[in-house]
């Protein structure tokens, strides 16, 4: 276990390196920053993520609103482009249970999660989603920044899913 938060301190650390180039190019009050599933994300990073993402010249493009799975999980969720680039945002109603050991943000390709699974669990197949990061809380506002690789018209909802043991908690059709 020692070995594994080693090599995610490495490889946060070469990241960061890889990143101070990137930073000087950028207006000073501006922060490039990219949510990554494999390295942990403090606060001040991600408040500053949220006020990128979250400014008045984003435009949401689809929308949705939680409903409950394996537990009760509630609130909005939109994806908004700014400059070029997309974001997830879950407003400040979202709230999920802390129950989950491993929970992450995932796009998946079905518009109705929930339906087309199974009580108790509501579990995921392989191919059908893509992680888009660990939920960085179980409740209130947090933005997520979406790969540009990522083709969103192939995601049709978005689900908060624990990893551990294939349990979608609650997820939202998206609509535009």
């Amino acid at each position: 276990m020692k070995s594994r938060y080693l090599l995610i301190l490495g490889l946060s650390s070469l990241l960061m390196v890889g990143c101070v180039p990137e930073v000087s190019k950028n207006q000073a009050n501006e922060s490039p920053i990219a949510v990554n599933a494999s390295v942990p994300v403090s606060s001040t990073q991600v408040k500053a993520l949220a006020n990128s993402a979250q400014s008045p010249d984003s435009t949401a493009i689809k929308s949705g609103t939680f409903v409950s799975g394996e537990h009760t999980t509630q609130g909005k969720v939109s994806i908004t482009t700014k400059d070029g680039k997309s974001f997830l945002e879950l407003d400040e109603s979202f709230k999920t249970s802390e129950s989950g050991p491993d929970l992450v943000v995932i796009l998946h390709r079905s518009d109705n999660v929930i339906n087309s699974t199974k009580p108790p669990s509501y579990p995921l197949q392989n191919g059908d989603y893509f992680i888009l990061a660990p939920l960085q809380k179980y409740s209130g506002a947090q933005t997520y920044a979406i790969p540009n690789n990522i083709h969103l018209a192939d995601y049709k909802s978005i689900a908060i899913w624990c990893r551990k043991f294939n349990a979608t908690f609650g997820a939202a059709s998206l609509s535009q």
